[in-house]
């Protein structure tokens, strides 16, 4: 079967800064991939070129078999903080950012994934200038999921939600994963990569130097090897 990420000999250079270093990584379609690292590790970078933000120097981008322009087609995207329209509802906006993807998602269908996606149905017409962050990830999520992605990009989600509100967030990520969704998930939260995903990497100067399976390791023993990563010469 086709990978839904497959990302070969990729570098990436600002300037003569080398900030991808030939990375390899493949997720297969379903699996929830935490990508850990410390800062200038090269995890947003490795983000943003997968979305086309940033042109690499080196190294091929399929995503489900497809490369360039028509494969960023198939991702979606959840950065830190989730850029919604304030002044619209939490159903207006996914009803309007699916319309630009070019998906119709009628009123009623519009509720019903939101209340699936655990967003409380009475916040639903509230507008988002009102919503936590927690609830703006879920219209986030929802949408990711109404666009039919064939794979999902996150980066830093978990970054100022309370254990409650992180917790629900992981569970609604495994929920892509379970749907046939692959997840790529930039973080430093090594409690939450070890709750949400199937497989871990960690990353240093631009490259994949371990990578687990999270049924595995025990989440002391991330620590340690992360730690060990991080804190050993480049």
């Amino acid at each position: 079967m086709t990978p839904a990420i497959d990302v070969r000999g990729l570098v990436v250079r600002y300037g003569s800064r080398t900030i991808v270093n030939g990375l390899d990584l493949t997720i297969e379609r379903g699996c929830v991939y935490a990508l850990l690292g410390g800062n200038g590790a090269g995890k947003t970078t490795t983000i943003n070129t997968l979305l086309g933000f940033t042109s690499p120097a080196q190294g091929e981008i399929r995503i489900d078999g497809v490369m360039g322009v028509p494969a960023q087609q198939l991702l979606a995207y959840l950065p830190e903080n989730v850029a919604l329209y304030p002044y619209l509802t939490g159903i207006e906006n996914l009803r309007y950012f699916c319309a630009l993807g070019g998906t119709q998602i009628r009123l009623e269908q519009a509720n019903e994934m939101l209340e699936q996606t655990g967003l409380a149905r009475d916040s639903i017409d509230r507008r988002v200038a009102t919503y936590s962050k927690g609830m703006r990830q879920k219209v986030g999520l929802c949408i990711a999921y109404a666009r039919r992605a064939r794979a999902m990009l996150l980066d830093e989600p978990t970054s100022g939600l309370d254990p409650d509100a992180a917790h629900d967030f992981a569970n609604r990520v495994r929920e892509l994963g379970n749907a046939g969704i692959a997840v790529l998930m930039a973080t430093h939260d090594l409690f939450n990569a070890k709750q949400v995903a199937d497989r871990i990497g960690i990353m240093k100067t631009g490259r994949i130097v371990a990578e687990l399976d999270c049924q595995r390791v025990t989440l002391h023993e991330l620590q340690e090897l992360y730690l060990t990563h991080v804190r050993s010469a480049a």
